[in-house]
């Protein structure tokens, strides 16, 4: 049988297949909304319909939803009745599926509720890592499925179809892979070439980065797959490997998890020395703690407790204020990061601190001298 001559890609995601084409805008412009019309009907035969004939034939239940009482109390019965029109519940064994088709686009989604998902809502069909938290022969059959529609698509209907690879989203289990993902246009993918120079290892060799910072915040030079450590936002002291460093910019990788990555500027690195903390607190997270601890201490009415939070935030002899937002109607809070309605809650700033929001909008409140 001759192949049906309609362009779009195929590509997948998180344990789903999306089909795209692009015809519809050509068919507005032609035709207007009833152009656009018909070739929504034509997509939806010629592609939507088949896909859930090759489900079947690959041993699915395909079903369409019942019409939801709540679309057609809003909506009407015609809409409600478009709408199911334009999804297919789907199963097979434990595996879970829908279908679904949206202007130019076709989805199809899978999920499993075997291993208690960290979203159990709706039997995990919105968990965030569909693929991770699959049993692993429930994990080979969604793989099966999604390669054969794959393949059916692509290679035997349709002439113009085409599968686009997904973006590798992560450095594990391959951090060169995803480097090289990130950094190569299409046009060197297709023709097997990288965007900079490269070293025996395959990462960029000091050619493309002697233009950029290569030493840590020791003075000490930083090379493709080095350890090093660094601080996260709280001041915790994270371990890891190091690459990439284009721009100055490097990917460091503390774990085996998709998300166990990070990216840094080299001069944030930095070797062990003994006795370094495992923890350092910033000053702004250290005040801002302190000053939550006075607050909660005072709407207690634990005024001893109060009164040992103040002298240890400020000494006796300073004058706090209070400082007020006109047009915000409500105080700055502590570190002058967001605002409350109550005064209890709003930051307290020494003279000195007020420099610069002691002017409109703003107006300082004394609060008396520490005692």
């Amino acid at each position: 049988m001759a192949q049906i001559k309609r362009t779009g890609t195929v590509n997948f995601h998180d344990a789903s297949l999306s089909v795209w084409e692009e015809g519809i805008a050509e068919a507005r412009a032609a035709g207007g909304i009833k152009g656009a019309d018909q070739w929504e009907r034509e997509f939806k035969r010629d592609v939507f319909a088949r896909i859930v004939q090759q489900l079947r034939r690959l041993g699915w239940t395909v079903s369409m939803p019942a019409i939801d009482p709540h679309d057609v109390q809003h909506y009407g019965g015609t809409v409600a009745r478009w709408a199911a029109e334009r999804r297919r519940n789907c199963h097979k064994g434990a595996l879970k599926g829908e279908l679904e088709i949206s202007g130019r686009a076709i989805k199809f989604k899978m999920w499993q509720s075997v291993n208690t998902p960290t979203r159990p809502d709706h039997d995990g069909k919105y968990e965030s890592d569909k693929e991770g938290v699959m049993p692993y022969v429930l994990r080979l059959e969604m793989t099966r499925t999604r390669n054969r529609l794959r393949d059916y698509l692509c290679n035997n209907v349709f002439a113009g179809y085409e599968f686009v690879p997904s973006r590798i989203s992560s450095p594990n289990p391959d951090p060169l892979a995803y480097f090289n993902d990130s950094w190569d246009s299409e046009y060197e993918k297709k023709r097997g070439t990288h965007r900079f120079s490269r070293g025996p290892d395959g990462w960029p060799d000091d050619s493309c980065l002697k233009s950029w910072k290569q030493t840590d915040a020791d003075g000490v030079r930083l090379n493709h797959g080095d350890t090093r450590y660094w601080r996260d936002r709280k001041g915790r002291l994270i371990r890891g490997r190091v690459y990439g460093g284009i721009n100055g910019m490097w990917m460091a990788v503390y774990g085996p998890g998709k998300r166990d990555h990070t990216h840094k500027s080299a001069h944030e690195f930095f070797s062990l020395k003994p006795g370094m903390p495992r923890k350092r607190v910033r000053e702004d997270d250290r005040r801002k703690r302190l000053e939550s601890e006075l607050a909660k201490s005072v709407k207690e009415m634990n005024f001893e407790r109060a009164a040992v939070l103040r002298d240890i935030l400020f000494p006796k002899s300073k004058q706090t204020f209070l400082v007020w937002h006109e047009r915000e109607k409500a105080y700055h809070r502590p570190c002058f990061q967001g605002y409350t309605a109550n005064a209890i809650d709003a930051g307290r700033f020494t003279r000195e601190e007020c420099n610069g929001y002691d002017r409109a909008p703003n107006r300082l409140i004394p609060q008396g001298l520490s005692a």
